[in-house]
């Protein structure tokens, strides 16, 4: 890469079209500049400048290299005065989530880019696993993740609690073990965490998710109700997944003895702070949970 003092000192040098007042403001001797003119010629294999007696004039690569390094410097001298910036509504937030809860999100995100259009929102739809190797590998900033993680690179913080709501046809009032084995199970990418959470409590003859028959299995997380609201089986999802189907009448949400709850965990790198458009971001999605954690 070209050297940007070199590109000062030619800068300088037209505007002062003098190589001696140029050495003389740079602090430099004169065949110090004449070095650096030399160096960028070399760089760039062009003649920049035609010397002439008692003056010079600029060549034609001359003149699309003055463009060039006042650009250039211009440029780096705006860089330089945003390190220390960190805007609460400006810049891209690299986030992402399981589907489920991306489902209850990314709405809310969208909401937030519009009051600030300087928010760039990039979210991923990722499972849990990926998301912590995207912060490690500082592909994404934050993630809102399902499971606890024991990783030394990153710093996580229970933020919420949601529902688990075993989800029947609509057909089936009253649910015994016996009726869910008859059903058989929609398989989602949640799903082996899920089910046994909620049956392992609330059924003392639930031993193992192998158990059902698979009657059915889809990655798409606002598809995975419908073959339950067709009559094909049971399955466990978040409420808020609940609260979205489009078909309410076509399901039976199975009230549990025992409530059973996904917590949701803000991850982070535990040596790499988030920008403070985070912390906003953060405070907008999880108002109650994010005072009490600043508070």
């Amino acid at each position: 890469m070209v050297n940007p003092l070199w590109l000062k000192t030619f800068i300088i040098l037209v505007e002062q079209k003098h190589f001696t007042r140029t050495a003389s403001l740079l602090h430099m001797t004169q065949p110090g500049v004449s070095q650096h003119i030399r160096k960028l010629e070399t760089y760039y294999q062009s003649q920049l400048i035609n010397r002439l007696e008692k003056h010079f004039e600029l060549t034609l690569e001359g003149e699309k290299l003055l463009q060039f390094a006042r650009d250039f410097l211009s440029q780096e001298q705006q860089f330089k005065e945003t390190l220390g910036e960190d805007s609460q509504f400006e810049g891209i937030c690299r986030l992402s989530s399981p589907g489920a809860l991306a489902m209850r999100l990314y709405p809310q995100l969208c909401e937030i880019q519009k009051e600030h259009p300087d928010l760039i929102i990039h979210f991923e739809v990722a499972p849990n696993h990926r998301i912590v190797s995207e912060l490690i590998n500082n592909t994404i900033d934050i993630g809102l993740i399902t499971h606890q993680v024991d990783t030394p690179e990153l710093i996580t913080t229970a933020m919420e609690q949601e529902s688990l709501c075993l989800v029947v046809p609509s057909v089936i009032k009253k649910v015994a073990f016996g009726e869910l084995c008859h059903l058989g199970v929609i398989i989602h990418p949640d799903a082996h965490h899920h089910i046994p959470a909620v049956l392992k409590a609330n059924f003392p003859e639930f031993q193992h998710l192998s158990e059902f028959q698979v009657k059915g299995a889809i990655n798409q997380i606002n598809l995975i109700l419908e073959p339950v609201a067709a009559g094909h089986g049971f399955t466990v999802i978040p409420e808020s997944i609940v609260r979205a189907f489009h078909n309410k009448a076509g399901i039976h949400i199975v009230p549990l003895s025992i409530p059973v709850y996904e917590t949701i965990y803000l991850a982070h790198k535990r040596h790499r702070a988030p920008a403070s458009r985070y912390s906003y971001i953060l405070s907008q999605l999880f108002p109650q949970q994010f005072s009490s954690l600043n508070g």
